[in-house]
């Protein structure tokens, strides 16, 4: 999303560019997701969710994202819902491949490696590398990934190779705990078991590991606490009364429902002997959409300590660090500061 909005912008402002994309198709990660673009309601909001962030880029993903959604608006880019679904945040929800269409323009497709030129980098961080992954993370065979498959760390290595700084928060990502079962792209986000808060959550060893009051609204924290254990795999185990609660429009027993029956283990065949009152059992692994930690940028993304490069969306580091920040916002918003510098 960070490359089709910024030579978006770059069009609008009479600069030629030419966008480069690995993939076969155009959109990325961005057109397989919910295309919910949102911040934060309340600034002390943002900050005490993402504690580990740079305050100055999160600034500027916050102030600038009301403006940048009506951008996104005046492109013809189609808004399915007006609000977000969630009273701690703000923003609006896009059809995803309405926002390609209102975006693209030209663009190569199938062509790898950079150039010399001028550069915004928006490969979309390094979550398809196995490499990287386990460099940063953990062994990447443990998890699953949940997004395009050419998001390998292309830029940054490209900038750490030119000099460019890394930010905290390398081992960190956000992702889902999704079914233990086979899915394929169509179902990222109608097959998330998003429901932690309800359950008991136990690894294959039957250790609690994780309590439901620990897990962030986001759940993104038990996801990465699923990731580290053995084989990045748990169980959430509910009662009657977890069943009937609600996450959004659907109940916790409806969301079940959606993962594969593979993936939904009777309680009489879990590996230990489960709490009490236990009736429903779903086994779910890790797994991630996009990481955290990236490059060094300052607030009109250009990338510390490599000249003429600029970085947008998970490329660069220091917005949600320490918890989860929507990515769609920050690449919505570094995409079109990164070519509002570009173009000075």
């Amino acid at each position: 999303m960070a490359g089709l909005v910024a030579a978006a912008r770059l069009r609008e402002l009479g600069r030629d560019v030419v966008v480069r994309e690995k993939g076969t198709r155009v959109g990325g990660s961005m057109l397989l997701s919910s295309g919910v673009v949102w911040r934060h309601r309340e600034w002390d909001d943002f900050r005490r969710e993402c504690p580990g962030g740079y305050e100055r880029l999160q600034r500027v993903v916050w102030e600038r994202l009301d403006d940048a959604i009506a951008w996104l608006e005046s492109r013809g880019a189609p808004v399915v819902w007006q609000e977000t679904g969630n009273p701690l945040t703000a923003g609006k929800r896009f059809d995803p491949r309405g926002i390609v269409d209102a975006l693209a323009g030209q663009v190569e497709l199938g062509v790898d490696g950079c150039v010399d030129d001028a550069m915004i980098l928006c490969t979309g961080g390094f979550a398809a590398s196995s490499d990287l992954v386990t460099r940063y993370i953990r062994p990447a065979a443990s998890l699953r990934l949940r997004a395009a498959p050419w998001s390998e760390g292309d830029g940054l290595c490209f900038a750490l190779d030119r000099g460019a700084g890394l930010t905290p928060g390398l081992d960190e990502f956000y992702g889902r705990n999704m079914p233990d079962a086979p899915w394929d792209e169509t179902q990222l986000v109608s097959s998330s078991q998003l429901y932690a808060r309800f359950a008991r959550i136990f690894d294959e060893d039957g250790v609690e590991f994780f309590r439901g009051d620990e897990v962030s609204w986001s759940e993104t924290n038990v996801v990465q606490a699923t990731a580290r254990r053995r084989d990045a795999r748990a169980f959430y185990l509910l009662d009657a009364a977890a069943l009937e609660q609600r996450v959004r429009e659907r109940t916790v027993a409806e969301m079940v429902e959606t993962a594969p029956a593979e993936a939904r283990v009777a309680v009489h065949d879990l590996p230990f002997d489960p709490p009490e009152g236990t009736v429903a059992a779903v086994r779910v692994i890790a797994s991630i959409t996009h990481t955290i930690g990236g490059l060094q940028v300052d607030e009109r993304g250009r990338v510390l300590g490599a000249d003429d490069l600029w970085a947008a969306g998970v490329d660069a580091g220091g917005i949600a660090t320490g918890g989860y920040a929507s990515g769609l916002a920050q690449a919505l918003v570094q995409g079109l500061v990164a070519a509002e510098d570009v173009a000075r």
